[in-house]
């Protein structure tokens, strides 16, 4: 099939601006990051510098493959990474448009690729367990109820893409922290931790730019994990219930 390719090219001689590619022979089979590789291997054969973006297991599990198309953050099908889009799923002469995550908090690095430390230094600032919770114990040593568990699994599922980031009109980076202290937050493990966690995550989050969250739930529409808003909730009744201890701590 024959496509028409619109990707946003920035960097080097690009200034920030989307340029047209056609692509005569698609094969239907192909998955969506294969067919940009054919698009760049035909611009290497015309001396010309390929399109920069970002995957790694293609096998929708990291979530390095994030990339907006046609407006939704991985693609238009729900549930899924950009990397398990497949070209079936689209008509001979459509015109697909390409473009980075779009927020303060992710700057362009380069044509498709955004840098999402700043998700990674969320976590840094408290999504971990740090007290010594002692060596590996039998399974039911630690009882822990099978709806926490779950919860806590659900949670945990989030592979940090950041698409819920991009899909948010402002850019906030909720959903994505909210997982991650959920997870935690749930587990025996991490409750000696929680309240100091929760300050800091949101703390961080806040000092990366991220925008406010206004209830929109475009972020658990677009998230391929199909992580749940509930975790916001839950998220800030953790920071409410901490903010309150911390403060009659004083």
């Amino acid at each position: 099939m024959k496509l028409t390719l619109k990707i946003w090219r920035q960097g080097g001689k690009y200034k920030g601006e989307f340029v047209t590619y056609e692509l005569p022979n698609v094969n239907a089979h192909m998955s969506f990051l294969e067919m940009l590789d054919v698009l760049n291997e035909d611009l290497v054969s015309r001396r010309e510098e390929p399109v920069a973006f970002e995957h790694d297991c293609r096998e929708g599990i990291c979530g390095t493959c994030s990339l907006v198309i046609d407006g939704r953050p991985h693609g238009p099908w729900k549930g899924t990474t950009t990397c398990q889009v497949h070209m079936r799923h689209y008509k001979d002469g459509d015109t697909i448009v390409i473009e980075p995550y779009r927020a303060k908090a992710f700057p362009v690095l380069k044509d498709l690729v955004v840098d999402r430390s700043a998700l990674d230094r969320i976590i840094q600032a408290g999504g971990y367990v740090s007290v010594n919770t002692g060596q590996a114990q039998d399974a039911n040593a630690i009882p822990v109820s099978q709806e926490d568990a779950s919860k806590a699994f659900d949670s945990a599922a989030c592979i940090g893409c950041g698409a819920c980031v991009a899909a948010c009109p402002n850019a906030s980076g909720m959903l994505f922290t909210s997982a991650k202290v959920s997870h935690l937050a749930m587990l025996p493990q991490g409750h000696a931790e929680r309240r100091k966690r929760v300050l800091a995550m949101v703390a961080q989050m806040d000092t990366e730019g991220f925008g406010q969250c206004s209830n929109v739930k475009a972020c658990e529409a677009e998230c391929p994990k199909e992580i749940s808003v509930d975790n916001i909730a839950r998220m800030n009744r953790e920071y409410a219930a901490a903010v309150f201890t911390s403060e009659t701590a004083m």
